[in-house]
């Protein structure tokens, strides 16, 4: 038996280039992982089956879950049919924009990578991560890139800047699928913003990154759940400082240069706020 990290993820730019033939977006974004991480525990069993169980109350079991996709992926790739018992122990909110289950997928691929002894290369597991959702492959890499095409084309940026990030969560279900869906043209990108954040994060300019961030799905994630936009403007009040989203929501979160100033905003948070949750970049 062992046992995966799988580190939830924040954008720190998301624009939209264009509507593809395939029915999905062209992105330019800038991703960060968090330490705000799952548990995944791996362990070959008899027969060829996979079972799973989660401390999630309210995730699926079955082929709904991109853990199991990932694992029979793994296992039609590698030629290795062995049963398996997977447990996921939750702590990234479900359907909260932070790539939760893209990264137990990726963490499972890591994952039985190790278990099985395969070998294969992080980019050679992002390959496999293609196939089973556009954030999985920067999941399985982690860290920082700039994501392209419908967000499977990774670009990893180096960088030193350690930010503290306290999340907060809405009582929310965002649905991507229909935001992306009633994002209009004119919310389409003519320049990224991808190279600005890219400077600032590799030059440690913490005020450059806020500048810097950019989140073309805000104002329609706004416009179909204004409960996600009252927060926004309360967590604005409350915090004094920038407020951001990542990805389609419906999490907000801030960023801070220490971790005393973002202890204190979670505090203040947790007044009124039942989902707050302070992490810090991180990389794997």
């Amino acid at each position: 038996m062992l046992v995966e990290r799988a580190y939830a993820k924040i954008n720190l730019t998301l624009d939209i280039l264009g509507k593809r033939p395939d029915g999905f977006h062209d992105v330019d974004m800038v991703m960060q992982t968090v330490d705000l991480s799952d548990l995944i525990w791996l362990e070959e069993t008899d027969g060829r089956d996979i079972v799973v169980d989660s401390t999630a109350p309210h995730i699926p079991l079955d082929h709904r879950n991109l853990a199991v996709v990932a694992a029979k992926v793994f296992q039609q790739q590698s030629g290795i049919l062995r049963g398996l018992h997977m447990k996921i122990e939750k702590h990234i909110p479900v359907a909260a924009g932070l790539a939760g289950g893209s990264a137990d997928a990726a963490a499972v691929l890591r994952g039985l990578n190790r278990l099985w002894r395969t070998g294969y290369s992080l980019d050679e597991l992002a390959q496999m991560g293609a196939s089973i959702g556009s954030d999985v492959p920067f999941c399985v890499y982690g860290g920082c890139a700039v994501a392209t095409g419908r967000g499977e084309n990774i670009a990893r940026v180096q960088h030193e800047l350690r930010a503290w990030v306290v999340l907060t969560r809405p009582p929310v279900f965002v649905s991507t699928a229909d935001v992306y869906k009633a994002t209009r043209p004119e919310q389409y990108a003519r320049t990224v913003a991808s190279p600005k954040m890219v400077h600032a994060l590799q030059h440690c300019d913490f005020a450059g990154v806020r500048n810097a961030y950019t989140n073309a799905l805000m104002a329609t994630t706004f416009r179909l759940y204004p409960e996600v936009e009252a927060l926004y403007a309360r967590m604005t009040a409350v915090t004094g400082q920038p407020v951001y989203m990542s990805g389609s929501g419906p999490t907000l979160f801030t960023l801070f240069p220490t971790r005393s100033v973002a202890q204190r905003t979670y505090n203040a948070l947790r007044g009124f706020m039942k989902e707050v949750y302070l992490c810090r970049f991180a990389g794997l």
